[in-house]
């Protein structure tokens, strides 16, 4: 009725077209509870998931059941038809201020249904229209409470609030609220600017950050790659030194040990051969004068004889040290007692006074 009168006045007042629409498009819409109600000819039939109320003499009889109905003409009048299924309401755009002072444009879908046909005729005049208010109220105080952030993160908190609002202030109303789902969030164009730019950092810090992970996880892999090649090279190295030492280092010592007894055996038994005396005599004699040739070689500090020139008191000198460590030692005498002192000396002095000569 409101929109057909706005259409009318329209043609009377052309001057005022700009605000008779307005007006037409804030009328609230026709009630479909009070649509197309049928006329009681005494007998009626009430279809599935419809509760039709009837009036008799104005006022309340009884609700209609669905099939066959008997009903008093003129005295009973069928007042209101209630749909039992459920409602879809479209919840138009509305504005809200979230808690940090960011006005958002927000609209959603309303989902109802009638649960008690008398409430929902007797309590509220328009359901449909009450229930709309009171989700856009709700909707805009539930915003209130949060941060534009959350507003996108808790959708479904915020849909579960304002089902809950609505639930508690529908009851007496005989209609209760299934669902309510938020359809689109319109933010201001220079707040989605810089959300836009608030990702694109987010998204280069989470790239850094894995950039800077991946760096340190390689070096912290190749550092313990290294140190487990370090590891099993030393233990390997060891292994071979045990190896070396218990096997062919080893068996190295025992034949160079073999092989010196042998040479000391067969050494002892040619110095027991005749001349064997001259033999080793000849022998210290070249290794005394080899020594001389490696003297300068170890060490810069030598230390010479006074007869380093003289090669024949040299080796008369090396045989004389070699007769004397040959010379047996003093036999006990019969009595049992050892060969005077003197006696026992004799050899080493003679040394001793060849050594004088040859140095003096």
């Amino acid at each position: 009725r409101c929109q057909q009168l706005a259409s009318n006045l329209l043609h009377l007042l052309p001057q005022h077209s700009q605000q008779l629409k307005r007006a037409a498009r804030l009328a609230p819409a026709p009630c479909r509870w009070n649509s197309g109600l049928p006329v009681n000819i005494g007998v009626l039939f009430v279809p599935q998931q419809e509760a039709w109320v009837v009036e008799r003499m104005g006022k309340f009889h009884r609700i209609l059941e669905p099939g066959l109905n008997f009903l008093i003409p003129l005295l009973d009048r069928i007042r209101y038809v209630q749909s039992l299924k459920e409602i879809v309401i479209n919840v138009p755009e509305q504005s809200a201020v979230t808690l940090d002072n960011v006005t958002l444009q927000i609209d959603g879908v309303l989902y109802l249904r009638v649960m008690d046909p008398y409430k929902a005729s007797y309590g509220v005049e328009d359901p449909e229209y009450a229930v709309t208010q009171l989700a856009q109220t709700t909707m805009r105080s539930e915003l209130g409470k949060l941060s534009l952030d959350r507003v996108f993160r808790e959708r479904e908190s915020l849909n579960a609030s304002i089902v809950d609002a609505i639930n508690q202030a529908s009851d007496c109303w005989g209609i209760r609220c299934l669902r309510y789902e938020i359809k689109d969030i319109h933010v201001p164009p220079r707040v989605k600017e810089s959300m836009q730019m608030q990702v694109e950092a987010e998204r280069r810090k989470r790239a850094t950050v894995l950039e800077s992970e991946g760096t340190r996880e390689s070096a912290i892999n190749v550092a313990e790659g290294q140190k487990q090649a370090q590891i099993l090279a030393s233990e390997a190295e060891k292994a071979e030194q045990i190896n070396k030492a218990a096997g062919r280092e080893a068996n190295a010592m025992l034949v160079k040990a073999r092989a010196k007894a042998e040479a000391i055996q067969l050494l002892a038994a040619a110095l027991a051969q005749q001349h064997g005396n001259a033999a080793a005599s000849l022998s210290v004699a070249e290794q005394y004068v080899n020594a001389f040739s490696k003297i300068a070689k170890d060490s810069n500090t030598v230390l010479l004889p006074a007869n380093t020139g003289d090669v024949t008191n040299m080796v008369a000198q090396a045989l004389g040290i070699y007769t004397t460590l040959t010379k047996p030692q003093a036999v006990k005498t019969q009595d049992g007692m050892p060969q005077t002192h003197e006696d026992s000396q004799s050899p080493a002095t003679e040394v001793l006074k060849a050594e004088q000569g040859s140095s003096s």
